[in-house]
């Protein structure tokens, strides 16, 4: 229950800061994880970025005030953070369908957010494979990218761009090769390519995502980005076996539900560090892919 009752001390400290700046580093300080990830769990639990949370609830507020008082459009606006009436206004209006000066007329239907509140939520009808292993300081080599935390999901595209950059320029078989590992079509497990993420900081509201294998015993292979990942407990999670044209799909529903079904319910909190996509190959000749995030 510490892992949820952070996320909502996170979510407490966000409306007792409505009409301030909201510093994204203070909350994801408050949920002890970094900006990157609060705001990552925080979509995939409530389904809606952080930034349009904030918006709803202001916007909430303000339609409140200017029902149930007599302040000035420019002193609302100035309140919530926008620098002219119009501005507000505008905004104002994209949510509710009226302009603040109709939304003062009684019988005018509003639009109304609550604050949110996690909670544990008692599902389980579709089952969940996972397991706990510890393993000692892992290393990884391949090519990195670093990408701001997009709040609108332009990482669901950004990411497979970055992957299908590098598979055209050969960067997938050259990794391989210098891998050592023999794969081929008929190979069934984990193959060699997979990828790491948040294994170190890179500032600000930005993360490192690196198409990756495991350091042969040979040492890292020159032209690659090395990465060391410290010795953890981790919580894997395994998909159900898809077409490749599916895995993007698979992943991002898995990842949700770990973090609004099994981590809520279970007796482990997320660390904030490095987390594993690996893909693998099934004994029928499917895809499947694992999740790996550190825990304590």
């Amino acid at each position: 229950m510490g892992w949820l009752e952070r996320m909502n001390s996170a979510i407490n400290y966000i409306e007792e800061n409505l009409t301030e700046e909201i510093d994204n580093t203070k909350v994801a300080e408050i949920a002890c994880c970094s900006v990157y990830n609060f705001q990552r769990i925080f979509s995939f639990m409530t389904d809606i970025p952080l930034s349009e949370y904030i918006r709803r609830r202001r916007f909430t507020l303000a339609a409140l005030e200017l029902q149930n008082s007599a302040i000035k459009i420019i002193d609302l606006a100035l309140k919530y953070g926008y620098q002219s009436p119009e501005a507000f206004s505008r905004a104002f209006q994209n949510m509710h369908g009226v302009t603040p000066t109709i939304a003062r007329n009684q019988g005018v239907y509003l639009k109304a957010y609550p604050c949110i509140s996690f909670q544990i939520s008692i599902r389980g009808d579709v089952e969940m494979n996972y397991r706990i292993e510890k393993k000692g300081t892992l290393s990884v080599f391949g090519v990195e990218e670093v990408f701001t935390n997009f709040e609108n999901d332009e990482n669901l595209k950004a990411i497979p761009e970055f992957w299908q950059n590098e598979i055209k320029k050969g960067t997938l078989d050259r990794i391989t090769k210098a891998s050592g590992i023999k794969w081929n079509s008929s190979c069934k497990g984990i193959g060699p390519i997979n990828a790491v993420m948040c294994y170190r900081d890179t500032g600000g509201n930005t993360f490192p995502y690196m198409i990756c294998a495991f350091t042969p015993v040979s040492g890292v292979p020159k032209g690659f980005t090395y990465a060391e990942i410290p010795a953890l407990t981790w919580v894997i999670f395994k998909t159900e076996e898809h077409t490749e044209d599916k895995t993007s799909g698979v992943i991002q529903a898995l990842w949700k539900r770990i973090y609004t079904e099994w981590f809520p319910t279970s007796d482990y909190e997320p660390l904030d560090g490095p987390e594993f996509e690996m893909y693998g190959v099934s004994e029928n000749g499917k895809k499947y892919c694992e999740i790996w995030i550190p825990v304590k």
